[in-house]
């Protein structure tokens, strides 16, 4: 099995500032490169960096990005790491992809972060890819939903499933 990840951005991929003359968070370099490394993963993977932005920053020319790297890439497992605000958003422009396999992950904390959630999510992601039938899916809480049964509670940030 090889798996292509794509970064796209968001908390998962936040950083700490520049020393001087910045108090919010930059994009960094991609987090599941570093969550990878500590695992040593039992499977082929690359990585491209598509993107370092803040979900809410990403217009629908970045989706249609998104779309095309997707449909170019060689590989028919793809995990975008993306920012939760808007990942069910970006998953909706996804859906007419055929024969791939597609699941979007991210984190509510940096990776960095002691407490992150990302190794979690990314690590759903992994096992997941491998068993979902291809479509677009949502990594996240714990739980792998196709991308139109998920929605996001708003009281407390986890995405669920519809009803």
């Amino acid at each position: 099995m090889k798996i292509l990840f794509i970064q796209t951005g968001g908390t998962i991929d936040k950083d700490y500032p520049k020393p001087q003359m910045g108090y919010a968070f930059e994009i960094g370099e991609p987090a599941v490169e570093r969550i990878l490394h500590k695992v040593n993963p039992n499977f082929d993977y690359s990585v491209i960096q598509l993107m370092k932005k803040d979900s809410l920053d990403i217009t629908n020319e970045d989706r249609a990005e998104i779309h095309e790297a997707c449909l170019r890439a060689d590989a028919e497992k793809i995990v975008i790491t993306h920012g939760t605000d808007t990942m069910i958003q970006t998953a909706k422009e996804l859906r007419n992809i055929r024969n791939k396999t597609i699941i979007l992950t991210g984190a509510t904390k940096p990776e960095k972060f002691t407490d992150s959630d990302a190794s979690f999510n990314v690590g759903t992601a992994v096992g997941a890819v491998d068993v979902v039938d291809a479509g677009v899916y949502i990594a996240m809480n714990g739980r792998v939903l196709p991308w139109n049964k998920v929605k996001r509670n708003p009281k407390t940030g986890q995405f669920v499933q519809k009803l």
